[in-house]
C-alpha cells in the first residue's frame, strides 16, 4: 500500500528534525542529563515539527538505550510507541475531544502507574480548541502531576492558551523552515525515491510551501508522475499556476495603463470558470512580491511566494514606485474585503482594474501620494510632463519641403503622453528634439529634414524693449520653497506672470489686478529679490506692473523650461489637492 511522502519521510530521531535545532538541541540535553519537565508546549505553524518532536520526546523518555538523547529505534519501547501498540503514549486531538468530560476521563486515568514504559506521556494536538471548563479541569493535574506522567500539548495559535497553562509548561517556539533547507531536504528524498527533481523545480516548491516541510512533501507527492521529469514548468501545470501568466498580463496591463487590455483579460478569465475574487486574491499576492522585492531587493527574495520568475517580476516592476505599488495593494485588499457583500462580483473586481489602470480615479490618499511620487521621479529623471488638457502640448518634428518661402506652423496632433508610471522618455524623431513642426506650401520629390533656426534679437533691440527674459525662466523653479506652494502657482503660470531682467531690475508683468494682489506682497517681493540676488549675484530690485511685457523682448524659451513649468504647476495641484484632503504634505 502506497504511503505519503510526507508520513514515509517523518523524522523518527531529532537529528533529523530540519530547521528546528534550537529545539531539538535543548531537548536533547534534557534527555541526556535527565532533566525532564512534566509538560511541554510546542507553538508554531502548521508543518514546522510540533507532532513530530512530541512523538520522538516520548520515545526518548522511555527509550531503553538512548544515544546521545536520541531514541535508539530498536528496543521495546521504541518499536512499540512506533507501532501504537504501548497504551501508555496517547496522542488526543483536542479539536474533537474538547469537552470537559473527555479531559476529566484523561485526569482520573492518569493517576495510574504505566505498565510497559517508565513514562506516561499525553500528546494534546490543538490545545488551544478545548473548552473553558476543560482547561480548568486540566489545570490541577498540570500543577501537581504524579511523578511518572508527562503532558506535551502543541498549538498552531498560542494566544487563545489561558495564562494559567502557559505558566505551567515550558515552552517552545518552532519557527517557519527556511526555503534553502526545504529545498534541500525535497532533492535528498526526491533521490532516495528515485524521482527526477530538478533543481529550479526544488526551489519553487520550498517558496510554495510557505515554511511548512509537510506541505513541501505533499506538494512534490502531488507533482510526481511516474517516468517524468518534475521540473519547474511540471509543477506549475500541475499545481494550477499556469494562469498565473494571465494574472502577469493584467498587472502588466496595469502598470501601463491599458484599461481595454486589462478588462479583456479579466472576462476571459471569467468566462473559463475562474473565480473573479481568485484574480484579486492573486493579483494581490503578485502586487505584494513586487512590493518586497522593491523595498527589499537583497534580503526579500525568500519572502517572495515563488509563483513568478525573475524575468516577469523584473518586468513588472519597471516605471512602479513604492507608493504607486502600495496604492495598489491597497486597492485591491479592499476590493477583495467587498466582495463578500458584493450584489455584482464581477462589476466590482472590474471597478478594482479601472482604477489600478488610471490612478486618478482613485480619490484616496494613497493614490495621491502615488501621484506625486510619480511626479517627483519624472522630475529627478528630467523627464517632461505636459498635465491633460494642457493647451501648447509637446509638438513632433516632421521632415522639412524645400520651397521659396517657410511657413511655420503647429503641429495640429499632439504628442501621444506617456503614462504617468511608465519613466521612459518619449522617442525624438532623427534626433532633432520635439519642439515645433514646420511645414513647406509646395512639396518636392525627396522631402528632408531642416532644423529651423531661430532669429536673434539683436542686443540695442533687446535692451530697448526692456530687457533679458531668459533671467527669469530660469529663476522660476527656484522660487517654490522661497514663496512657498500656495503662492507659487501665481509665479510660475506664464499666463499669469512672466519676468523680465533690466540691469539690476527685475520687472514682473502681471496679467490682472486680482493676480497683482496675490503677488505684490511685501514679503513674496522681499523673497523673490532674496532668490533673484542669490542667482545673479549681485543686488536686483522687483517691481510689479499690470500688463503684458513688450512683444519684442519675448524669446523663445529654453529646452524644457515650459514643460518644467507645466509639471511643477500640476504638482502644485496635487499637493494643494492632498492639503484638502486631510493627508500631511511638507
Amino acid at each position: 500500500m502506497y504511503q505519503a511522502l510526507y508520513r514515509k519521510w517523518r523524522p523518527k530521531l531529532f537529528d533529523d528534525v530540519v530547521g528546528q535545532s534550537h529545539i531539538t538541541e535543548t531537548l536533547k540535553n534534557q534527555i541526556k542529563n535527565d532533566r525532564l519537565s512534566h509538560a511541554y508546549l510546542f507553538t508554531g505553524t502548521r508543518g514546522t515539527g510540533k507532532t513530530t518532536c512530541a512523538k520522538i520526546l516520548a520515545k526518548a523518555v522511555n527509550c531503553q538505550h538512548p544515544i546521545d538523547g536520541n531514541p535508539c529505534g530498536t528496543c521495546p519501547a521504541c518499536v512499540g510507541i512506533d507501532s501504537g501498540s504501548i497504551l501508555d503514549v496517547v496522542e488526543l486531538d483536542a479539536a474533537s475531544n474538547n469537552g470537559v468530560d473527555q479531559v476529566r476521563g484523561l485526569r482520573d486515568e492518569a493517576i495510574y502507574a504505566p505498565a510497559a514504559v517508565r513514562k506516561r506521556v499525553y500528546i494534546v494536538d490543538e490545545v488551544h480548541m478545548l473548552s473553558v471548563a476543560a482547561f480548568n479541569a486540566l489545570l490541577k493535574i498540570l500543577e501537581e502531576p504524579p511523578e511518572h506522567l508527562v503532558f506535551i500539548l502543541a498549538t498552531t495559535e498560542l494566544h487563545k492558551v489561558p495564562a494559567t497553562i502557559l505558566s505551567r509548561c515550558q515552552r517552545f517556539s518552532f519557527k517557519r523552515i527556511l526555503a534553502a533547507d526545504i529545498q534541500n531536504r525535497l532533492l535528498m528524498v526526491a533521490e532516495q525515491e528515485q524521482i527526477d527533481l530538478t533543481e529550479d523545480a526544488a526551489a519553487l516548491l520550498a517558496r510554495l510551501a510557505d515554511g511548512a516541510l509537510r506541505d513541501a512533501l505533499s506538494l512534490l507527492d502531488q507533482c510526481t508522475v511516474s517516468g517524468q521529469q518534475v521540473n519547474r514548468d511540471a509543477v506549475l501545470e500541475v499545481l494550477g499556476l499556469a494562469g498565473n501568466l494571465k494574472t502577469a498580463h493584467i498587472m502588466n496591463a496595469a502598470r501601463k495603463g491599458d484599461t481595454e487590455r486589462a478588462l479583456t483579460e479579466l472576462s476571459q478569465l471569467y468566462e473559463s470558470g475562474k473565480d473573479v475574487g481568485a484574480v484579486l486574491s492573486e493579483l494581490s499576492a503578485l502586487t505584494r512580491d513586487l512590493l518586497i522585492r522593491k523595498t527589499a531587493a537583497k534580503g526579500g527574495s525568500g519572502l517572495l511566494t515563488g509563483g513568478y520568475d525573475e524575468e516577469t517580476l523584473r518586468t513588472l516592476s519597471k516605471g512602479m514606485t513604492s507608493e504607486r505599488l502600495l496604492q495598489m495593494l491597497r486597492l485591491l485588499q479592499d476590493a477583495q474585503a467587498r466582495l463578500r457583500t458584493s450584489a455584482n462580483r464581477r462589476t466590482d473586481a472590474e471597478l478594482c482594474l479601472i482604477q489600478l489602470c488610471d490612478p486618478s480615479l482613485d480619490g484616496s490618499v494613497s493614490s495621491l501620494a502615488a501621484r506625486v511620487a510619480q511626479l517627483e521621479a519624472r522630475m529627478v529623471a528630467g523627464i517632461p510632463m505636459v498635465p491633460a488638457g494642457a493647451e501648447n502640448p509637446v509638438l513632433e518634428s516632421k521632415p522639412l519641403k524645400m520651397d521659396k518661402q517657410l511657413v511655420i506652423e503647429p503641429d495640429p496632433t499632439p504628442a501621444e503622453e506617456l503614462p504617468p508610471w511608465d519613466l521612459e522618455p518619449p522617442p525624438e524623431e532623427d534626433g532633432m528634439p520635439p519642439e515645433a513642426a514646420v511645414v513647406m506650401q509646395e512639396p518636392v520629390e525627396e522631402p528632408r529634414s531642416v532644423p529651423v533656426q531661430e532669429t536673434p534679437i539683436p542686443e540695442q533691440k533687446k535692451a530697448a524693449a526692456g530687457g533679458d527674459s531668459q533671467f527669469w525662466m530660469q529663476l522660476v523653479p527656484q522660487l517654490r520653497p522661497a514663496v512657498g506652494p500656495a503662492a507659487y502657482p501665481f509665479f510660475s503660470n506664464p499666463k499669469m506672470t512672466s519676468g523680465q531682467l533690466e540691469e539690476d531690475v527685475l520687472t514682473l508683468y502681471v496679467s490682472d489686478a486680482f493676480v497683482r494682489s496675490m503677488v505684490e506682497k511685501p514679503k513674496l517681493i522681499q523673497k523673490v529679490s532674496e532668490v533673484a540676488t542669490g542667482r545673479r549675484g549681485s543686488p536686483v530690485q522687483v517691481k510689479v506692473v499690470t500688463g503684458k511685457p513688450p512683444v519684442a523682448a519675448v524669446q523663445k524659451p529654453a529646452p524644457g523650461a515650459a514643460e518644467l513649468a507645466a509639471t511643477a504647476d500640476h504638482f502644485a495641484d496635487l499637493v494643494a489637492f492632498g492639503r484638502k484632503s486631510g493627508m500631511k504634505i511638507d
